[in-house]
């Protein structure tokens, strides 16, 4: 994987597709930016990044032998591959909340934004974007946030990290490669942030109920068994988490 670093940009995923729309990549390249000033998160919201203290990152990947209803496991992939760094820098009570948000107890460490490439009707490609709290320590908009560094005191060299995550990107990598779609989908469900415990949810109407997470189908959608023990797949859009 070729590792590339600019100054400052809006946005890593961005500039990668259009890095990419202007010159024919052959191969995965991780992006970086000691200075992402509009990065993007689900559901449209900003990511806050104080410049030169967090790491802000895209991975283009070329995936036009990946079948377009495989996508979500490149999602899966990527949380799989952060999860592992943290573990090997020895945090704990880390959790993946659906669909690929990275927390510590309740706390929002990372999130990760995945973009296709479509190019006649195909998937052609993925951009991965990655925000990770590392040395940041005072969040104004975020107020679930924490960093690397609150978590254990410790202050982290950056490109360390980016070598770091190259290296678990590329061994995530290969496994879809191999066809580990089964185990990639069990590893990653038993990390899902309260699998298998009550919590409260709403719907885009605003309605709340309880119900408790049971997994995710291969097409993404978080599967929800509710209080009166009936099963419903829901999109990003459709399901709201309360924590």
């Amino acid at each position: 994987m070729r590792i590339v670093k600019v100054n400052a940009t809006a946005s890593t995923n961005s500039y990668l597709r259009e890095f990419c729309r202007s010159v024919h990549i052959r191969e995965d390249i991780l992006l970086w930016t000691d200075h992402q000033y509009a990065g993007r998160g689900q559901r449209g919201a900003t990511w806050e990044s104080e410049p030169f203290k967090n790491l802000t990152f895209s991975v283009f990947k070329r995936a036009h032998r990946l079948p377009v209803d495989k996508q979500f496991y490149i999602t899966m992939a990527a949380s799989l591959a952060i999860f592992e760094l943290l573990k090997e820098l020895g945090l704990e009570r880390l959790s993946v909340k659906w669909p690929n948000d990275i927390l510590a107890g309740n706390r929002k460490l990372c999130g990760i934004l995945i973009e296709s490439v479509i190019k006649n009707n195909k998937l052609d490609a993925v951009i991965i974007g990655v925000g990770l709290n590392v040395n940041q320590i005072l969040f104004e908009h975020a107020p679930k946030a924490t960093s690397l560094k609150l978590e254990t005191e410790t202050d982290y060299e950056l490109p360390e990290l980016i070598i770091k995550i190259s290296q678990l990107f590329e061994k995530y990598v290969n496994r879809i490669t191999k066809g580990d779609f089964e185990q990639i989908k069990v590893d990653y469900e038993s990390k899902l942030f309260k699998k298998d415990k009550p919590a409260l949810f709403s719907d885009p109407s605003g309605h709340q109920f309880n119900g408790m997470i049971r997994g995710v189908s291969h097409y993404g959608k978080l599967i929800l068994q509710h209080e009166d023990d009936s099963q419903q797949d829901y999109g990003l859009k459709e399901l709201k988490m309360h924590y």
